[in-house]
């Protein structure tokens, strides 16, 4: 059993919000397009899929390597199994306007860190985004999560990515007050 299930399996799952977190929410609000194809990647119980779906957004996908969390999105939107892709990441060939971030980015050895960026410009169409929250607060070898800052996240996106935003975010849920970023990296 890979890490990730085994923690489902457990219940060790403290990064699980249980709902959509404040800072995604309010940046999906913004978005006017329904038709974006949209990916989630290592999105756990895929709050912000379902928030997406109940939105209106239509073309929206979840990648995850551990089934326990796509089985608990399948039985609360049966309609969207096929949306629904139990796969590595890394291993996905196909392509996105919007990619969401949570805790996803921080979760990775930071060594697999660049490779997380090459894999990102893959996967997005043209002027394709990636957006969402990175952790601030100091890089650990102790993890996940793993930290990471400003000039660390410049230094590893800005060769690819226009680097549409990227500040503290004000409206972090309570245990991550302080300590995240909000980000748009725009493909280059």
């Amino acid at each position: 059993m890979n890490y990730w299930e085994e923690r489902y399996q457990k219940g060790e799952t403290v990064w699980d919000a249980g709902a959509i977190t404040t800072p995604l929410k309010e940046y999906i609000n913004q978005l006017t397009d329904k038709n974006l194809r949209i990916l989630i990647p290592g999105a756990g119980n895929g709050y912000e899929f379902d928030y997406l779906i109940e939105n209106g957004f239509q073309n929206v996908f979840v990648v995850d390597i551990a089934t326990t969390p796509l089985n608990n999105i399948q039985k609360r939107k049966p309609e969207y199994a096929s949306h629904l892709i139990h796969s590595d990441f890394f291993s996905l060939e196909t392509t996105f306007d919007l990619i969401l971030e949570q805790t996803f980015f921080c979760a990775l050895p930071p060594e697999m860190r660049p490779k997380y960026v090459e894999k990102m410009v893959s996967l997005l169409n043209p002027s394709g985004k990636v957006a969402g929250l990175l952790f601030d607060f100091p890089l650990t070898t102790q993890g996940p999560p793993f930290g990471g800052s400003v000039s660390e996240y410049l230094n590893l996106f800005s060769k690819k990515f226009s680097v549409k935003k990227l500040e503290k975010a004000y409206n972090s849920i309570k245990p991550r007050k302080n300590r995240e970023l909000f980000f748009i990296f725009e493909v280059k």
